[in-house]
Order: C-alpha cells, then structure tokens, then sequence
C-alpha cells in the first residue's frame, strides 16, 4: 500500500498540532484532519483566520488559550516569541518609579556595568537571550523529586485515613447497616495534604550576570515539576515571567521570558521592587503561607531602609523566607554587606546560591524546616 504524500503547505499546520502536543494540549488526530479541512474550506485570508479556526476546532481549554495564542505566534513567525499580548505584558511588568533629585547615583556613563561585576541602580534596558543549556545532574534530581519532598500543608478537602480530627458519617453509617445499626467503630477521615506554594524572587541585575540563566532554566523546571510556582524577575523593574515559564519546551519558555524582561544585567533596586510587589495585591498574594525564595546577592545600593522595611513585611507574609546568595560559601556564612546585615534579623535561612547543587539542595531541603 502506497503512502500518501501530504501537500508541502499543509505540513506547517500540521506541526503545530504536533507542538501543541509537545506543550500538553490534548489534539486527537481527528481534530488534526478537521483542522486542515477548516482551513481549506475558509480559504483564510490572514492568519487570524487560521488562528481561529485553529482555536475552534482544536479546542484549547480557555485557562490556557494565552499559552495557545503564544504557541501560534512563535510558530507562524508573527513576533520572535514576545508572545503574550500586550495588555498581559502590561500587567506582568512593573516599572520602578525613580525617586530621588540624581545627586545620590553617579551618571549612567560613569557606572555602566558591562562586566555585571558590580552594582548600580541606573536603569539599563538590555535584550537578551538565554541560551538553552542541557540541564544537569541537579535539575534532573529537582525535576524528579520536586513533587515528593517540597513542603507540604494540610487542604481543605479530606481523605480517609485510620486516624484523624473527624468522623466519617457517611462510612461510618453505611458500615452499622451491615450490623443490624449497631455502630461498631468510628471511621475517620483527615485534611488531604497539598503542596504549598513556592514563590521565587530571581535578581537579574548587572552583579548577577553570571547566574541569571542557570537561575531562569531552575525555575523552568520548577514551574513545570510542581502546580502553584510563581517567577518574578528583579531588577531595575518587577516581572511576572511564570506565564512564559509554562510552556512545555524550555527553548520556547527562556525565548518568551527573555523578551519579556527588559531589565537583564541592569541596575540593582531590590527594596523597591520588593515593595512593588507588595504593594499589589495580585501580587502578593502569591507569598501569603509560601516558601520564598529570594535568588539575590544582595548587593543594594544607597539607603537600605526600604530593602529592609520590605523583607520585613515579606517575612510576615511568608511560610518561610529563604535569601539564596552566591556570596554565601558555606553553611555558616555570616553577612558582610550592609544589605544583607539589615535584613538577616527578618530572614529564616541564608544559605548559598551560587550553584545550581546548593539551590536544588535547599529547595528540596525546605520540606524538613519548620515554619519560623
């Protein structure tokens, strides 16, 4: 039996169902043919013709018709994978308002930073991509044993169990039936344990130049390990980036992300952008009773009443507040910045973060730690 040849323009279509598998959507091959049938029959004059009859017939769920959206735009070369729209692009970033009259930061020709060796609070908008490296031994171990050993907290909804805070009627009753109504013993149930929620604050300024892609492709393989991560960038601005992190591909995820962030390698303002995040609600609800993660060295400059005024209220939100620095070499590092001396009071654990083995290690550590 003879194969049959596809026709040369329909393959590009096709390839799309077959990434929108890869990124798990759910696309049966009948919904593959009925596709291309609806394009043929549309005779589409543009690809918003195609995108339509895409979203009608291979039916995205609509939580995730954004990641469709983008997944349509990096593979029919409508942008170079920016991907979100532009009002969620909007919502996702927050430019810091810049405070003072200029006479506390030296000009920005005087403190260019383009070693990333030093800190500065000057703004300085830089694109960049991120090179997708082969993840190694310590991502692989995070990627396989996030789910089992990150903390967890007690959920609403209840299971059975042998022991437990409350009865189960229902069982309970349905079991006397078999005893002439005689009630035997109490069956019980117990709250279902939940993951709880991880909230990574990742510095990408100029200090942190080294870090910042082994940093972003840790947090891609979080956020696709574990349901309830969420990704901000740190810098010059706040940026949500776990929209583009939830795409399946981690070559698609860090090209989404790197278009998104226009800090990279930039000034260093954390306490503002700390407290940008705070002073959001959508934001910071993210860190109410979650394990934060705060992927900085530390190094802030000028007066850090407002870094530690907002670690402070960071603290008071969080399960607990970890500081992953790589200027810490071991587990009896004491802070020798200012910064970090301001806030070591208002912080759970200071620990190193200068690899990814020390990150994965902690993260997969923070199930043992008791809430402070």
């Amino acid at each position: 039996m003879s194969e049959v040849r596809l026709p040369q323009a329909a393959k590009i279509f096709i390839s799309f169902a077959a990434l929108l598998r890869r990124n798990g959507f759910a696309i049966a091959p009948e919904q593959t043919t009925t596709f291309l049938e609806a394009i043929a029959l549309l005779g589409p004059a543009s690809l918003n013709d195609i995108r339509r009859a895409g979203a009608a017939t291979l039916a995205p769920p609509p939580e995730r018709l954004a990641t469709y959206n983008l997944l349509f735009d990096i593979h029919f070369g409508l942008t170079e994978a920016a991907g979100l729209s532009e009002t969620e692009q909007q919502d996702d970033v927050v430019r810091l308002q810049e405070e003072g009259d200029g006479a506390v930061d030296p000009d920005l020709a005087e403190e260019q930073n383009e070693s990333g060796l030093a800190a500065t609070r000057a703004e300085a908008l830089v694109a960049r991509r991120l090179a997708v490296a082969t993840g190694g031994d310590a991502l692989r171990r995070l990627a396989r044993q996030a789910r089992a050993r990150l903390p967890k907290r007690r959920g609403h909804r209840r299971m059975r169990a042998r022991r437990g805070s409350f009865v189960d009627l229902r069982r309970t009753l349905r079991e006397s039936v078999r005893s002439d109504g005689e009630v035997l013993r109490l069956l019980r149930l117990k709250r279902r344990p939940r993951l709880r929620r991880l909230l990574l604050l990742i510095d990408v300024s100029g200090s942190m130049k080294a870090r910042t892609e082994d940093n972003m492709r840790l947090a891609h393989v979080l956020v696709q390990a574990v349901p309830q991560v969420e990704v901000f960038t740190l810098g010059t601005r706040l940026t949500r980036v776990t929209r583009p992190l939830r795409l399946k591909r981690r070559e698609q995820a860090l090209l989404a992300a790197s278009h998104l962030v226009s800090d990279w390698d930039g000034g260093t303002r954390i306490g503002e952008a700390l407290q940008a995040f705070l002073a959001m609600p959508r934001f910071s609800t993210y860190a109410r009773g979650a394990a934060v993660l705060v992927i900085s060295d530390g190094l802030e400059r000028g007066d850090h009443q407002a870094l530690r005024e907002a670690v402070w209220k960071l603290s008071l939100r969080a399960w607990r507040l970890s500081w992953l620095t790589p200027l810490a070499t071991g587990p009896g590092f004491k802070p020798q910045t200012e910064a970090l001396q301001a806030i070591a009071p208002f912080v759970d654990d200071i620990v190193p973060g200068g690899s990814d083995e020390a990150i994965v290690a902690h993260v997969l550590s923070l199930a043992q730690r008791r809430a402070a």
